[in-house]
């Protein structure tokens, strides 16, 4: 299967490379970086630490044409660029921090080409998520508060895995929800039904989520927290072999993992 990489030199696109090179049933067929890379022509083996492999990094996502499936972790103002050079093949994208016109762009791109976007690609937080629907339901008058924290270069805030909590609760208790994040000054009672949102930005951190639900005496924490930031690299191209040869449409990678039901062709 031929996998092509966008978003190539960043940290999370550097562990893709080497998890496809690594791999002895997947081929690199080409990978993108941004055009001002200082990186462009460096040989994609060598950046990734497998040795020369003869496919070099290029700025132009054309050359991702006639792969099998793309992993896109770049940034969100190379998604125009890169859905209108590859249109029609299987993407995975795990780039984060996306507006509604980026929401809307991966959307309308699901309805040419399968397409699996996630906001994090560890099998664990895939489990977190569904305890935690779960656990909203159950929970319904309960206060939920969610603290995540990252490493200090993070961007956007709070973490796409965040957001992905908030819709985990709120699909639990079957309604929206207004989120607060953080709090300051005299703020009154908490009203019930808040979801809290609090962010913390720490040194070298990859990541760690936890969820309280807090009640009459009591309060339950699901939590996880991930140990090295290969685990994201892995579940992405878990997700592309899941991915590749799928009828056009969109795609959850809870799917992949078996905590959804995938819909017939």
């Amino acid at each position: 299967m031929r996998v092509g990489v966008h978003g190539a030199t960043g940290r999370m696109g550097r562990l893709v490379l080497a998890e496809v090179l690594a791999a002895r049933d997947l081929a690199l067929h080409a990978a993108v970086t941004h055009p001002a890379s200082s990186l462009v022509g460096v040989d994609a083996g060598e950046l990734a630490g497998a040795g020369a492999t003869g496919t070099t990094l290029s700025a132009d996502p054309a050359v991702l044409r006639g792969a099998d499936v793309i992993v896109d972790f770049s940034h969100p103002t190379a998604l125009p660029a890169l859905l209108t050079a590859v249109d029609g093949t299987a993407l995975i994208s795990g780039t984060t921090g996306l507006d509604r016109a980026g929401e809307a762009l991966i959307a309308d791109y699901a309805t040419r080409a399968p397409v699996l976007r996630a906001d994090n690609f560890s099998t664990g937080v895939a489990v977190l998520r569904h305890v935690v629907r779960q656990a909203a339901a159950l929970l319904p008058e309960w206060d939920a508060e969610i603290v995540e924290a990252h490493h200090s270069r993070k961007v956007d805030s709070p973490s796409g895995t965040a957001r992905a909590l908030i819709q985990s609760i709120e699909a639990g208790r079957g309604a929206p929800a207004h989120h607060v994040h953080g709090r300051e000054g005299i703020v009154g009672a908490r009203p019930t039904g808040d979801i809290g949102v609090h962010a913390l930005r720490l040194g070298d951190v990859i990541g760690e989520h936890t969820v309280s639900f807090g009640g009459s005496g009591e309060v339950v924490h699901l939590g996880h927290t991930a140990v090295e930031r290969r685990v994201f690299a892995v579940g992405a191209v878990r997700a592309a072999r899941w991915l590749a040869g799928r009828p056009t449409g969109g795609y959850r990678f809870a799917q992949v993992v078996g905590l959804e039901p995938t819909p017939s062709a």
